[in-house]
């Protein structure tokens, strides 16, 4: 039998929401889906979508049935819902529980359709890289059977009319998925891709820019980029120690730490948080 059959999928969903880094693999290349289960990233992607020409859809799609049918990790990319692929996409997914990713979804009742069409116990990650997404962010998050959301630079970017790279111009849509998910009470979300595979500072540069407004996680679509993302969003050694004297303090009845500063339950949340993720 193999070794990944029978697996819990109710962690995969814990797995998900505390993911840093998602690696993305084509569905037309099943002879990378080991390598990428293999890399060291927190979860994989099998892409049906961007990383698929058209006519290699039906074999992408064959070829992760196979990998699912055998108890392989992760989760799937559709198509999006207004492409001529995505009901077959959705289809083929019918066999069990399956982790699946929404490119472009635009409002709350299409992630709730595509819940509704998967088998129990299946989560849906939405990706939003559209205008109209952004702005319904948080009916989006709502919805259940969303275990967290993705932000994707790329399309948005195109659609606004900035540089996909562009910090300062993708801030506010950044900053409204976050606040959307905090509200919503789903885990942080994903940021999206860095496409300079060989470019290391401009992956830090992103990656700081993504954690000071709150994601906790990126996309990947190279393995090299894994290991720089890990790095950057682990917390420091002055912010774990930081964060153990808060508790201390806390757990000493305190009401400030050792540098005379103010301990309340946002601090002492923000603490554990942090040692949770050192």
């Amino acid at each position: 039998m193999n070794e990944h059959r029978d697996r819990d999928f109710s962690a995969d969903f814990g797995r998900i929401a505390s993911a840093r880094t998602i690696l993305f693999v084509p569905g037309d290349r099943p002879d990378r889906f080991g390598k990428a289960a293999t890399s060291g990233a927190d979860g994989i992607v099998l892409d049906l979508e961007d990383a698929v020409a058209p006519g290699r859809k039906d074999e992408a799609r064959e070829n992760v049935r196979q990998w699912r049918a055998t108890g392989g990790p992760g989760l799937v990319r559709v198509n999006d819902a207004t492409s001529p692929w995505y009901e077959d996409d959705v289809a083929a997914l019918k066999d069990g529980p399956c982790s699946v990713v929404l490119p472009k979804a635009t409002g709350p009742d299409q992630v709730r359709d595509l819940i509704d069409r998967l088998p129990e116990g299946s989560c849906v990650v939405p990706t939003l890289e559209t205008a109209a997404g952004i702005l319904e962010a948080r009916a989006i998050c709502s919805v259940p059977g969303v275990v967290r959301v993705a932000f994707g630079n790329g399309d948005l970017a195109q659609e606004l009319g900035v540089d996909h790279g562009d910090h300062l111009g993708l801030a506010h849509a950044r900053s409204a998925v976050v606040l959307a998910s905090a509200a919503a009470g789903v885990a942080p979300p994903l940021d999206g891709v860095t496409i300079a595979i060989r470019d290391e500072r401009k992956l830090v540069e992103d990656t700081r820019h993504a954690a000071r407004l709150g994601f906790t996680g990126r996309m990947c679509i190279h393995p090299a980029q894994i290991s720089v993302i890990h790095e950057v969003l682990a917390p420091t050694e002055e912010a774990l120690a930081w964060a153990r004297g808060v508790l201390e303090s806390a757990t000493d009845g305190a009401s400030t730490d050792v540098h005379g500063n103010m301990i309340d339950k946002p601090i002492v949340e923000r603490a554990r948080r942090l040692l949770e993720h050192g």
